[in-house]
């Protein structure tokens, strides 16, 4: 499998690092974002990086959802991580796949209350201070919105670029194109557009319902120019994958319902080694 290489900061000056810094050993960063809560954007991010270790990546996923840490109950997983070396975090395993998740350190119902410079501390912790070892790819789970934990990530480690998620309603595309212009003013590269819950299929007649209306991520996608990465539908099967912290893409890519989310991880891995030969080339030519 090629390296493919992760962006650096463009204009940095020698010797003191300033700005964004590379993780060592890890190729990409990947951020999966919504600008809006309840599209399913957390069940993607799982469901992306187990399908992306049976495509034969190292991968590994950060639960930046402060507030929501929803990836343990997912992963099946969470007990306490560890601590190995000098104050170093090891991550929890599950299904080929490192994550970490403040949802380990507050298990249960009791809910996280912090401000923002303990959410960017958390934020460089994750990122920084967590023996990721050698990755291909470390996704990171965003929270809703625009806020404090974003912006923390966007300081501390430069991104390959973003996953946009958005369900075809056009109130959840109006906060896409939110996300979207977030990431284009910090300079992250879009890969692409996740339509959710796509649609509904009746289980009974076989007859395809619009839930959530249709094709409006992909219209979006075309709109800005990007990479329309394809649907995922409205399945009772993929809601209880996660709830049962087995995910629905641990079928392989021929199993009908994780089928789609090979087809988005396989897209994501392509437009991710896309960009890295673009910044690979920029930074030659400067």
């Amino acid at each position: 499998m090629g390296h493919m290489g992760q962006g650096t900061p463009h204009g940095a000056p020698q010797g003191t690092p300033q700005g964004p810094q590379p993780l060592p050993g890890i190729a990409n960063v990947v951020a999966v974002g919504s600008g809006k809560g309840g599209v399913g954007k957390t069940t993607l991010s799982v469901n992306l990086a187990v399908a992306l270790v049976k495509l034969g990546y190292k991968v590994g996923l950060i639960d930046a959802d402060i507030y929501g840490p929803n990836v343990p109950l997912m992963m099946g997983a969470s007990r306490q991580p560890g601590i190995v070396g000098e104050n170093r975090i090891e991550p929890l395993t599950a299904h080929g796949v490192k994550f970490i998740s403040v949802g380990l350190i507050s298990p249960g119902d009791k809910p996280m209350v912090m401000r923002g410079p303990m959410l960017h501390q958390i934020i460089r912790q994750f990122l920084q201070q967590v023996e990721w070892g050698e990755l291909d790819f470390l996704l990171v789970d965003l929270p809703p919105g625009t806020g404090d934990v974003v912006i923390s990530l966007f300081q501390t480690v430069p991104l390959t670029g973003a996953v946009v998620v958005s369900t075809p309603s056009d109130v959840s595309l109006q906060d896409a194109r939110k996300a979207l212009e977030m990431f284009h003013q910090v300079n992250v590269p879009v890969l692409g557009i996740v339509e959710n819950m796509s649609h509904f299929t009746c289980p009974h007649c076989h007859e395809i319902i619009d839930i959530f209306a249709k094709g409006g991520a992909e219209r979006t996608a075309k709109q800005f120019g990007l990479t329309f990465l394809g649907p995922v539908e409205l399945d009772p099967e993929i809601r209880l994958g996660g709830d049962s912290g087995m995910p629905v893409a641990l079928g392989g890519p021929e199993s009908e319902k994780a089928r789609q989310f090979y087809a988005v991880a396989q897209l994501v891995a392509d437009r991710a080694k896309e960009q890295a030969a673009k910044s690979e080339n920029i930074l030659e030519i400067s």
